[in-house]
This record gives structure tokens, sequence and C-alpha cells, in this order.
């Protein structure tokens, strides 16, 4: 054994005893009455005889609450019938004998009493309950204070949400009616395309038309758009050229007129000059006879 004692072992209720115990219990339930059928193994038997602990177990605690009970309303009858009597050896006074007011008042400070759980009427007994009642209702009070706070936090939140839930709707709202205007531009603009577009292909058919009357009069194909924009593009293309050419002379314009050398590359370059100005003139020569022919057509 150790120096601190052993722990007692706990009682093991047999499983006989407890049959014996649980048919015992059922026989007080049902007195008379033949017992309900019920499966009879170990596992019901351990569960009624557990109720039956607990409901010997309620009924003892509901016989002492009875003789508590019972010993308190003694002890205030008693108390009941000693104030009486010095109600009726020193005052000759009695409850029979008091005004209908003096009964209220001895009937609101026996209420009160009673309410207040006293042990007596005293006013030590009464100011004691009153106090212990008035810490009670300021920590009620305060309690209700923490909830009207955390009920205001909340009312807030809700008002917050519920705003931006408005203000979300209506963001919605918005962006719907901008997306219906979006696609009715973006419609329009589809519709102004496609008639664009066969506008564009009606007047290629127009063109080509004309220009297939305009050869069978006897118009040359040359004169025609494209090829004119051609001759137009190589144009600019010769008056570039002429441009370049005329850029590196100016560096020969410069040179001494005494270096043989420098005479005979001014003249090449002037050479080359001329021989470029006169074909950029048969070329516009040639598109004017062109232009005039056209024009008499």
């Amino acid at each position: 054994m150790a120096a601190g004692g052993s722990r007692p072992e706990p009682f093991v209720v047999s499983s006989v005893e407890k049959v014996h115990r649980v048919m015992s219990w059922l026989k007080e339930i049902f007195g008379s009455q033949s017992l309900p059928p019920f499966e009879k193994n170990s596992e019901t038997f351990d569960l009624l005889y557990t109720l039956a602990e607990y409901s010997e177990e309620r009924e003892r605690d509901a016989s002492v609450l009875i003789e508590d009970m019972k010993e308190r309303a003694a002890k205030y009858d008693a108390e009941a019938e000693y104030l009486q009597s010095i109600l009726t050896e020193t005052f000759d006074l009695s409850p029979s004998v008091l005004s209908e007011e003096g009964s209220a008042h001895l009937k609101t400070l026996v209420d009160t009493a009673m309410i207040l759980d006293t042990k007596d009427t005293s006013l030590a007994s009464l100011f004691s309950a009153i106090s212990d009642r008035s810490l009670e209702l300021l920590a009620a009070e305060t309690k209700n204070k923490e909830l009207e706070l955390n009920l205001l936090e909340v009312r807030n939140k809700l008002t917050a949400t519920l705003a931006l839930e408005n203000q979300l709707r209506m963001d919605l709202k918005k962006a719907e009616k901008d997306l219906e205007v979006e696609e009715a531009k973006a419609h329009f603009r589809l519709q102004n395309l496609q008639f664009l577009k066969h506008k564009s292909e009606d007047i290629s058919i127009r063109i080509k038309s004309a220009e297939e009357k305009l050869i069978a009069i006897g118009l040359q194909e040359s004169l025609m758009h494209e090829p004119l924009m051609k001759l137009s593009q190589k144009l600019a293309e010769v008056q570039e050229e002429t441009v370049q050419v005329k850029k590196k002379l100016e560096c020969y314009f410069n040179l001494p007129t005494s270096l043989p050398l420098a005479r005979v590359k001014i003249e090449e370059a002037k050479r080359e000059l001329n021989a470029l100005e006169e074909k950029v003139s048969m070329r516009i020569e040639e598109m004017t006879d062109d232009f005039l022919e056209l024009e008499r057509l």
C-alpha cells in the first residue's frame, strides 16, 4: 500500500444483481400491471439499471426537497404564530381586527418577502434582498446596454450593406442602360458598314461597266483610272529621282572651273540631268495628249 493510502475500488454490480434490481424497479413502477415485453440482453439491462438509479436518485432529491419545504413551512407557521401572539398579547391586534388597508399592507409585506425569497420579514432581510436584486438589476441593465450597442453596430452594418446593395443595383441598371445604348450604336454602325459595303460594290460595278463602255468606243486602256494611277506613281518616282540627282549635282556646281576633271564630271551630270528632264517632259506631254484626247471623246 502506498504511503498516502490507496483509492477505494469502485463498486462493481454483477449482472444478476442488475437484473434483480431492474425487475424490482419495473414492478414498483407498473405495480399490478404486467410488464411490457422487451428484449432481455445485457445492453438493455444496463440501460434500465442506469434509468433505475437516476429514478431513485430523483426520488431521493424530491424527498429531501419536500422535507425541506415542510421544515420551512413549519418555521414560517411558527414565526407567524409567534408574531400573531405578540400582536395579540402586546397590542391586542389580530388579522381579524385589522382594517382593510392594514390587511392590504400586511399582504403586501408577505408577498414582498415571498418574491424576494427572504428568510423572514425583518428589515435587515428585506434590505439585503433588495440590495441583491438591485445588483442583479444593475448587471442586467449593463448587459442590456452591451446588447443595445451590439445591436446598434449590427444595425449600422446592415444599413451600410443595404446602401451598398442599393448603389450596386443602381450601378447595374446604369450599366445595363449603357450596354443597350452601345448595342444600339453598334447595330447602327453595322448597318452603315453594310450600306457602305453595298454602295462600294455598286460603285465598283458602275466603274467597271463605264470602263467597258469606254473601251468599246475606242478609248485606250492606258487612259483608265488604274493605269493613270500607275503612271502618276511612276511620275512621282521619276521626279524623286530628279530631285536626288539635283542634290548630287549641287556639290559639283561649287567645284573650281579650272580643273579639267571637275569639268568633265559637271558635263556628265548636266547631260544626265538634261536626259532626265527630257524624259519627264516627254512623259508629261504624253499624259497631256492622252487627257486631251479623253476630253474630246
